[in-house]
């Protein structure tokens, strides 16, 4: 039986705040709370000097943490250069979605090869996280979701999957949240999550891999749903 506090274990370990961010990576972390909860809509203009002076920054670490954020395609940049926040087609979603799926699906095949029985707990404790509840706030969940995600690409002891799996997952992080923060969605989000736990636990490599992969369609098929919704309002 893993132990249902495990999680906090790996908390300390992987996810203690970091005492010395840079000012460009405090700032990339605010924009980037504003962007995936929305209070800046997609579309919207970063005026850089108004932004620097609202964060009470330079505008030098601002263009930093801005580049960060295109990294992760939560900003674009016009033609002539002006950041804005990003708003790509759900056809540009979908394109992203299908690799990152494979990705994923290879990542939790090679994890049933190569992962210690450890690292296998420490997974199932972050999804015992998830089930608890105890994650309340949507931003918190989301973050527990690609972590989950994430101990598992990084137990298939595969490199560059690990890069190219981090890239892909960057540039799909608003859309995900976009499912992820949907109540419906965050109950399929934890049962789809039993599957994956389940299939890894038993090291069953094709199991894995389908469930894997069939987590990312459902997420595709929400974020329609998501989008249609905004839409009629």
């Amino acid at each position: 039986m893993t132990d249902s506090n495990q999680w906090l274990k790996i908390l300390q370990k992987e996810g203690a705040v970091s005492p010395r961010l840079t000012l460009a990576e405090e700032a990339a972390d605010n924009l980037r709370q504003f962007i995936l909860l929305e209070k800046l809509a997609p579309g919207t203009p970063i005026p850089e000097r108004d932004v620097s002076a609202a964060l009470g920054i330079s505008r030098t670490p601002l263009r930093e943490a801005l580049r960060l954020l295109e990294i992760e395609g939560l900003i674009e940049y016009s033609a002539t250069r002006r950041p804005k926040v990003a708003d790509p087609s759900m056809e540009e979603i979908e394109q992203n979605i299908k690799v990152l799926a494979t990705l994923e699906a290879l990542g939790g095949g090679l994890a049933c090869t190569h992962a210690t029985d450890h690292e296998i707990a420490n997974i199932q404790a972050l999804h015992l996280h998830m089930v608890s509840g105890e994650a309340t706030d949507p931003l918190e969940f989301f973050r527990l979701d690609m972590l989950f995600h994430t101990k598992i690409i990084e137990a298939g002891r595969n490199e560059p999957l690990i890069e190219t799996h981090r890239q892909y997952n960057a540039r799909l992080w608003r859309a995900r949240f976009i499912s992820s923060r949907r109540t419906t969605k965050r109950e399929t989000t934890i049962n789809e999550h039993a599957i994956i736990s389940a299939a890894l636990e038993s090291r069953d490599v094709a199991s894995t891999e389908r469930a894997m992969s069939n987590h990312l369609s459902s997420t595709v098929d929400n974020i329609k749903q998501q989008k249609a919704k905004e839409q009629k309002k």
